[in-house]
């Protein structure tokens, strides 16, 4: 054939020889494994990951007839390649979008697959492509509790407003001025349960994606930390629950204020529900004085050592699990709106017993200087 020779493809850089010269590509830079037969179905190319995937030393596979190096089934159990015919098929065929196949051993890996051809249609070389599908099979599962917990926390909300609705339009003048007053106050109170969860979904789904939008303004973060102590206040929590300390001087903070509001009410919430005791909120100057860090401890049982890495996971619930009620998704989300500025988030045992979770901001910038 004319045209340009194309890249050479190194199973692996010869050691302590000099990296890779114009044209030539390590196969074992790659992230994903990778397999590449000849025109004869003999491997050629048979890199690190594809090694660590499949459990098949390269140095076994080079030269093999690419069938047997890796023999792959479908979810039936039929062989792979006898039903792909890559050698014999149409000779249109350039690619083969990805799917799930399997290994003998049971391993499940996400394969896709492409031709490179001669003037006539003939195979000059087929290139398979390996993914661990552990990720993606965590992800599913993933989607797949968020509509369960979705579905869960919304029906016990929409079935009691619906009773009640249809119990008032039914039997309107049966009822006193009480009786009405308790039921559209818990209709009312079950429709904000609605509107948290739906709030809490859309943040979840735009930290998922990258999409969280920013709107920086001065931000005064002791006074935003009284303001949702007077909050939990007014909705009934009792004022000496509660304690605030401000140390240093903070530089001026460019932050969202709707979401340090909600940063800080799902931390003060969680301390609340999760913990016992007084809970302490401290804002002083970060380790540089170049932002702030603000910490709110419990004086409950703390986190388990074992919990600590999955505290800001999706649904984790914390010691009391289901019991203390929550969709598990309030630290996963403070996880995020923290990064989203800039800052990082950490958990640990607090100085007096319970949990300290501690989140550091930098000071920021306007949004037309950033």
């Amino acid at each position: 054939m004319g045209g340009e020779e194309p890249p050479r493809l190194a199973a692996r850089a010869p050691s302590g020889g000099p990296g890779p010269g114009p044209g030539e590509i390590w196969a074992d830079d790659l992230p994903d494994g990778m397999l590449v037969a000849d025109h004869a179905a003999r491997v050629v190319v048979f890199n690190a990951a594809a090694a660590r995937m499949t459990g098949i030393a390269a140095a076994s596979a080079l030269g093999r007839d690419f069938r047997d190096v890796l023999p792959l089934h479908d979810a039936e159990g039929r062989d792979w390649w006898k039903c792909l015919a890559p050698y014999d098929g149409l000779r249109t065929r350039t690619r083969h979008p990805e799917r799930v196949l399997f290994l003998p051993g049971g391993s499940e890996l996400l394969v896709t697959a492409a031709y490179r051809r001669d003037a006539e249609g003939r195979v000059q070389r087929f290139t398979v492509c390996l993914r661990d599908a552990l990720h993606r099979a965590r992800q599913e599962r993933d989607r797949a509790d968020l509509v369960s917990t979705v579905a869960h926390e919304l029906r016990s909300p929409l079935t009691s407003v619906k009773g009640f609705t249809a119990t008032l339009l039914a039997k309107w003048h049966r009822f006193n001025d009480d009786q009405k007053r308790v039921m559209l106050e818990t209709v009312n109170a079950d429709a904000d349960r609605v509107t948290r969860l739906i709030t809490e979904l859309l943040d979840v789904s735009r930290i998922e994606a990258g999409r969280l939008e920013m709107h920086r303004q001065v931000v005064d973060l002791p006074e935003e930390v009284r303001k949702v102590i007077a909050g939990r206040v007014a909705a009934g929590d009792a004022e000496d629950r509660f304690r605030f300390e401000a140390r240093g001087e903070l530089p001026e903070m460019w932050l969202d204020p709707d979401k340090v509001d909600q940063i800080l009410g799902n931390l003060v919430e969680n301390a609340v529900r999760h913990g016992a005791g007084t809970v302490t909120i401290v804002v002083e100057p970060d380790a540089h004085k170049e932002g702030a860090a603000v910490s709110v401890r419990d004086e409950g049982e703390g986190i388990p050592p074992e919990a600590v890495q999955r505290v800001f996971r999706q649904f984790w619930r914390g010691p009391g699990g289901n019991r203390r009620g929550g969709t598990g998704l309030g630290l996963y989300i403070v996880k995020g709106l923290v990064e989203a500025h800039g800052g990082v988030i950490t958990v640990r045992r607090a100085p007096g017993g319970g949990a300290e979770f501690r989140f550091t901001v930098p000071a920021g910038a306007p949004d037309y200087a950033t």
